[in-house]
């Protein structure tokens, strides 16, 4: 299907459905916000699949179109900006740009990698590296871009073994979009769950449940999709053979030091690093938000005395973009569930389901979503807020569900244009890199395996970890 008629298609199925919102003899249990809403959100989603528009412009045409409309006043509109949420990622992002400018990634990077003794030891100990980086560096773009250097140097030190660097381009982003669900700034997607099961429940997420449920997840889904990239684009002859990667090797293409005695700016950085996680991990103890502890750091970091960053500087990295998209997507999101929206799309659902039944088919859309909604964020904004109304009418916990349909939808590797992070390794120029059929035939393979894992945690780990099916 050509883009032209895709828009046309997407478009005609919008107005259909709001020339059918707009009579109102149809639909007799919708009230008039509920019918507004719907509209909206028809017309925001099949913009988000349909057309080039950038997906921040839509939302907040969205947000714009539901305040201007009465459904949800503009205070809820703006307060979604100062969401602590928000400013989690706000402050997260200042604390990555020190760790990028003080270079202690690349330092932590190669003191593992070089480690490896052979091509499955390389594999599996850059998933462990790549894993560990949920913990500095928010959003799976950001994450990718810090790791691109480390790559590069892998590639020039490997160059005489063509297709282990072939391999290594597709596990980076791989494991980047799989590990994400291992923290709450893993990505925006997560923050945008916590803001629906907030307006929609009364639950709110915090830091250390997320890492309690998202970490295992994401260290099991992460070294086996490494095994999967492994198997599947190497063959026993690539395998064969020792690898031996220096220091000294990843040094000559570093530009940043990865060897010798630590600067001062990257210890000071190190200890502020383990100091912000220590206490978002501890928050059950000294009861102080993730978003406070993030902007401590963050002043910290910038500090003139201690820092590694200037704060203009740190705020440039910023993806106010994202930011945007989020605080009108959460507003979307009040609007379907204070309306009765979400509640009256699911109502005609066959809900009477075993809680695993459900689960399952939660989590087979949420991974095929991808194919239709890009952008990550996007995918759930328009299916958390139904997964949760459809989970409360089917008896099913919707967190448990919120959850399983966020996790299950960091699986993007189909195209090269299914997730940021895929797209950025697909094309290095200088250096060899995977095909789209080498994707195809990785999703084969993956798709099923996360979505089965994800499934798996959903139905039996997590209920041992407070967040009972049902």
């Amino acid at each position: 299907m050509t883009l032209n008629l895709r828009q046309a298609v997407t478009l005609c199925a919008a107005l259909s459905l709001c020339a059918l919102l707009a009579v109102p003899g149809n639909f007799p249990g919708l009230s008039g916000d509920a019918r507004l809403t719907l509209a909206v959100f028809a017309l925001a989603t099949c913009a988000w699949i349909g057309t080039p528009v950038d997906d921040t412009y839509i939302a907040l045409g969205a947000g714009l179109a539901l305040t201007a409309t009465g459904v949800i006043s503009s205070d809820t509109l703006f307060g979604t900006l100062g969401d602590e949420t928000v400013w989690l990622l706000i402050c997260a992002f200042v604390l990555a740009a020190a760790v990028a400018r003080s270079g202690l990634a690349g330092r932590a990077a190669a003191f593992l990698v070089s480690g490896a003794g052979t091509v499955r030891q390389l594999t599996h100990l850059t998933t462990a590296a790549l894993v560990v980086t949920a913990f500095a560096v928010p959003a799976t773009s950001g994450r990718a871009a810090l790791a691109m250097p480390v790559f590069l140097a892998l590639a020039k030190v490997l160059a005489d073994r063509k297709q282990l660097v072939v391999m290594l381009a597709l596990l980076f982003p791989t494991v980047i979009l799989l590990s994400a669900v291992a923290t709450l700034i893993g990505a925006g997607a997560h923050l945008i769950t916590v803001s629906v099961l907030w307006e929609a429940t009364g639950e709110r997420i915090g830091f250390t449940q997320w890492l309690l449920l998202g970490l295992p997840l994401a260290m099991v889904s992460s070294h086996l999709a490494a095994e999967a990239v492994l198997l599947t684009t190497t063959r026993r002859t690539d395998r064969k053979g020792p690898v031996r990667i220096t220091l000294d090797q990843l040094q000559e293409h570093s530009e940043q030091p990865v060897t010798g005695p630590w600067e001062p700016a990257e210890t000071r950085c190190a200890l502020l690093l383990a100091t912000v996680v220590a206490l978002w991990c501890s928050e059950p103890l000294h009861q102080v938000p993730p978003a406070v502890v993030a902007l401590i750091g963050a002043v910290v970091a910038a500090s003139p005395a201690l820092g590694t960053v200037g704060l203009k500087d740190a705020l440039r990295t910023v993806p106010w973009a994202l930011l945007l998209f989020m605080a009108a997507t959460m507003a979307m999101g009040v609007a379907l569930a204070d309306s009765g929206a979400a509640k009256w799309l699911v109502s005609g659902l066959p809900l009477d389901l075993p809680a695993w039944l459900f689960l399952a088919v939660v989590v087979a859309v949420s991974t095929a979503a991808h194919l239709v909604l890009q952008s990550r964020s996007a995918r759930s904004s328009v299916l958390v807020p139904l997964v949760v109304a459809a989970a409360v009418g089917a008896g099913v916990n919707p967190v448990a569900a919120a959850l399983a349909s966020t996790a299950a939808a960091g699986f993007c590797h189909t195209l090269p244009a299914s997730a940021k992070p895929v797209t950025l390794f697909a094309d290095i120029p200088g250096t060899p890199t995977y095909t789209p059929r080498d994707l195809l035939r990785l999703s084969a393979v993956l798709a099923p395996l996360t979505a089965a894992l994800v499934l798996l945690f959903a139905v039996t780990l997590w209920p041992l970890l407070g967040v009972p099916v049902r």
